[in-house]
């Protein structure tokens, strides 16, 4: 026991402390409250997108839909394209709203988060037209053709202004990070217009962030102009290295990366969805949008409760169903049954800490390989075309096979695929988790305790 003690110090060392470090930042904060805004808006917009795609799927449908939703679909499809087709504003509003409001309440000063969310989507609107230099002048970018349609330098989609949805994120981001940083320096150096007390407290706000709106539009302006001189501009700038994470990210390897450091996380503690989440969101969200467009990307919308951790964090839906029903330890048994319900709907709280799997040697190497597993599978089962890639956000605790099954847009194969993951996890959980009950039935009769 003494080398897998070892093994979970090092990982509180090495991992759990510099997670905690990362996720204490008040820009991640930041990062992962817009991300859980957006995440209902967006189910809501991709439930519209399902429908107006089930007859591709479900081919007998198509001559009743073409007969009724297909014809009002224009209208109904609005509902999607105000999420997903803006969804870089949400992000850009949440995020200066949020970290705004956490540097008032730490660091007692006087900004509102009202202001700090209007300064970051004014600094983002300020990005979103195209540029082009030359001739000793900056002009608006014109381009209509079969393929593009700019006009006065607002790209339109499918959707409406491209840069608006998916391809804005990681840009919205970092522009309503300077926006709040320019308000927040701004209000500490006491460069903004004071109102007396008399005066409404709307009128005071709006006179306040005068200077900082200022402030924000050179900035950004200038920087904005100097990547425009050098013939590209921020969005281009920023799609670089974020396309380049993106792709790491979206690939196999870069999977078995993200579930390890997720479940390294929860064996010694600490919520490792909620901390890789932060940065996946983001991804998992452009890419969705992009298999919407056609592309064919395993990393999307609900990939992971789709078909990687069904019952939650290792997988352990069918760990729940057998100690509920076919463990010998009274306390499983116990446990089983009271952890089922939530299982089902992937919140496994009561087996990660009840069982415990946290900080248990015996549980730790199907915690980590069971996720891998489903996610591999997952992952080939969508780039060879088994299953339809996912084009739709769904509730994260929609229970197995039924989230596969709607966020592709009702591919028939998901959900068998799901449940083939959830299959596999339990195969890889079950001896293991016969030597632990065996254990803990020892244990019960007087034995020593194993923990």
């Amino acid at each position: 026991m003494s080398e897998q003690n070892k093994a979970f110090t090092f990982l509180e060392k090495y991992l759990m402390g510099p997670m905690g470090k990362v996720a204490s930042f008040r820009f991640v904060r930041a990062v992962m409250a817009a991300g859980m805004a957006s995440i209902p808006f967006t189910i809501v917009g991709s439930m519209f997108l399902v429908l107006n795609v089930l007859p591709q799927t479900l081919t007998f449908l198509q001559g009743f839909f073409d007969n009724t939703f297909f014809r009002i679909s224009d209208l109904y499809m609005l509902a999607n394209k105000a999420t997903m087709g803006i969804l870089a504003l949400y992000f850009n509003l949440v995020i200066g709203y949020e970290y705004t409001k956490i540097y008032a309440e730490e660091e007692r000063i006087n900004v509102n988060p009202l202001n700090g969310a209007l300064l970051s989507m004014f600094a983002f609107f300020m990005t979103v037209p195209e540029l082009v230099a030359g001739h000793g002048k900056m002009t608006l970018v014109q381009q209509m053709n079969d393929t593009t349609h700019i006009i006065f330098g607002w790209e339109m989609g499918d959707s409406g202004v491209s840069r608006l949805g998916s391809s804005g994120i990681f840009t919205a981001i970092i522009v309503a990070v300077i926006a709040v940083q320019l308000y927040r320096l701004c209000v500490k150096q006491n460069w903004v217009i004071k109102m007396p007390e008399a005066v409404p407290e709307g009128v005071s706000r709006s006179f306040t962030a005068l200077i900082p709106a200022f402030l924000v539009a050179f900035v950004i302006l200038i920087i904005n102009g100097i990547f425009v001189a050098l013939g590209t501009d921020i969005f281009k700038v920023v799609a670089v290295p974020f396309s380049f994470v993106t792709h790491i990210a979206s690939s196999w390897l870069g999977l078995m990366v993200i579930y390890f450091l997720i479940h390294a996380l929860w064996i010694v503690g600490i919520h490792g969805a909620n901390i890789i989440g932060a940065f996946l969101t983001p991804i998992t969200l452009a890419n969705m949008e992009a298999n919407i467009h056609g592309a064919n990307i395993p990393f999307a919308g609900e990939f992971q409760n789709s078909f990687v951790i069904m019952g939650g964090s290792g997988s352990t839906l069918g760990l729940c169903i057998f100690i509920a029903f076919l463990a010998r330890s009274q306390q499983l048994k116990i446990l089983g049954k009271a952890s089922l319900a939530p299982g089902i709907f992937n919140i496994n709280e009561p087996i990660l800490f009840g069982l415990p799997i946290v900080y248990n040697p015996y549980m730790a190497i199907p915690f980590f390989l069971a996720p891998m597993a489903t996610a591999t599978i997952g992952y080939f089962a969508i780039k060879f075309h088994i299953v339809a890639p996912l084009i739709a956000q769904v509730p994260w605790p929609t229970p197995i096979g039924i989230g596969a099954f709607i966020g592709t847009g009702g591919s028939i194969m998901a959900p068998i695929v799901s449940i083939i993951c959830g299959v596999v996890a339990f195969i890889i959980y079950l001896p293991f988790i016969r030597i632990y009950d065996k254990k803990l039935v020892e244990q019960e009769k007087g034995g020593e305790s194993i923990i």
